[in-house]
């Protein structure tokens, strides 16, 4: 019994250092915990919009506002973080900012003519 405890104690402290570390290397590359979270989550939404932004030409107004608000969600995460952890993400990232510029162009070229 006794060495099992021990050995419960011993994974438990293991996994306390090794966090610990995580966090003592982000810090050592200037990275707050909160914007490698944040970055961590818009990771995740890039793969979302990345697969809509594939699939959908046409969108409706209301998705696009939904694009448009979660792809500068995206934009502001990887802007807080060094380039070199998102390199492998990069196609993703520029397909979403070039659906990004194209749903802010229609939109604008829309609000363009109603003004006319």
């Amino acid at each position: 019994m006794t060495t099992i405890l021990a050995l419960i104690y011993i994974l438990i402290f293991v996994i306390f250092a090794l966090v610990a570390y995580a966090v003592l290397q982000l810090k050592l590359f200037g990275i707050k915990i909160k914007d490698f979270w944040s970055f961590i989550e818009a990771n995740q939404m890039l793969d979302k919009l990345y697969r809509f932004a594939k699939q959908y030409e046409n969108m409706s107004p209301q998705e696009q506002v939904i694009y448009l608000s979660e792809a500068e969600r995206i934009f502001k995460a990887f802007d807080s973080v060094p380039s070199e952890l998102w390199e492998e993400e990069y196609d993703k990232y520029k397909e979403v900012l070039s659906k990004y510029k194209d749903i802010k162009m229609i939109r604008w070229a829309n609000t363009s003519k109603q003004k006319n």
